[in-house]
């Protein structure tokens, strides 16, 4: 299959994007994009925290519930509580009391499992909800989390070698045919005569999500691997250049750069009215520049805006991230009036 780079203009900017030879060039509208909640419960939540903004983001017709997975507050702003919690631990509980909304991670953390439970866990919740699970996984980054709790924490190289090794055998493990075993052979991991029983409701796996920011191994690994593609907390130049990395990256990789949804991850400041904004904003820890460049704040009209922008340069969802857990009100904001400018399941 070949691809070509096609130069599209739109608001008198240039932009290149790696398309499928005769596949008509079309970026995102508003639209076209679905609303994810996405939360941070190493701020100290409880379980009955997160079943509660579930639940509300399930009534109110978000497109997906996504945890992070971290065992210790950073720089936040925020000061942490107590109340930790695992994020495989509570997407298996939320997919027997919930029973539409997707669930997933943003990021799990490849140093924190082994692939081979990973994706049995992973598996197990796939079922559990009826095939509603979805994986994001990353490398790892927050050195001090490691050191807390006595995870190895190897060198950034080593651990992008042990990422791409757990894509490798997750994605064997789940395409291995019936009846056939899995055997893997790699300088970190090794797996020997698998039966390969595993068996998602989603086939051939539950969708998988790479993200980040880095300029090459991320890009690569997602042409490879991903199924969405997610920029965190970046400005819309930023996301742009990267979500044109990862184009680039399929060229190479002889993949249709379509089969990769575009995504962002944003800070969520939302108010009815100036102090309102002004209150949430205090309560997320983060100043008004940092969240003007890296999140969604303002009234319902500028955070509507604010996806305009993302969504004119391909990013297809939008997860939201909800610091203040108990801030229900600001979720039934967004969902009366941001979500009627957006698809929103």
């Amino acid at each position: 299959m070949k691809f070509e780079f096609v130069a599209i203009v739109r608001n008198g900017k240039v932009s290149s994007r790696a398309l499928n030879a005769g596949t008509k060039a079309t970026f995102g509208t508003l639209s076209d994009m679905e609303l994810r909640l996405f939360t941070e419960p190493q701020l100290g939540a409880s379980y009955d925290d997160l079943l509660a903004v579930a639940r509300a983001a399930e009534r109110l017709d978000f497109g997906a519930f996504f945890r992070s997975d971290h065992y210790l507050a950073f720089h936040s702003g925020i000061p942490p509580r107590p109340g930790l919690t695992d994020a495989w631990t509570t997407l298996a509980a939320l997919a027997r009391d919930t029973s539409t909304i997707r669930l997933g991670t943003l990021m799990s953390a490849a140093t924190f499992r082994l692939p081979g439970p990973l994706a049995v866990a992973v598996t197990q919740v796939d079922q559990m909800s009826g095939g509603r699970v979805e994986l994001g996984i990353g490398a790892a980054w927050h050195v001090d989390e490691h050191r807390a709790f006595g995870i190895p924490f190897p060198p950034t190289g080593e651990r992008f070698e042990r990422l791409e090794e757990q894509f490798e055998i997750l994605t064997g493990l789940w395409r291995t045919p019936r009846g056939e075993h899995f055997s893997f052979h790699g300088h970190h991991y090794q797996l020997e005569d698998n039966p390969a029983l595993l068996r998602p409701v989603q086939q051939p796996h539950p969708p998988i999500i790479v993200g980040g920011l880095g300029a090459t191994r991320t890009p690569g690994l997602a042409a490879r691997f991903a199924n969405e593609f997610n920029v965190p907390f970046a400005p819309v130049d930023q996301a742009r250049r990267q979500f044109e990395r990862v184009w680039e990256a399929c060229v190479v990789a002889d993949r249709d750069p379509l089969a990769i949804d575009m995504s962002v991850a944003l800070t969520v400041c939302c108010g009815r009215n100036d102090a309102e904004v002004a209150r949430r904003r205090a309560a997320t820890g983060r100043d008004a520049e940092e969240l003007r460049q890296m999140g969604a704040t303002g009234t319902p009209g500028e955070v509507v805006e604010t996806l305009r922008a993302f969504a004119e340069e391909g990013a297809k969802r939008v997860y939201l991230q909800l610091l203040d857990l108990t801030d229900l009100d600001q979720v039934e904001l967004i969902a009366a009036e941001v979500m009627p400018h957006v698809r929103a399941t």
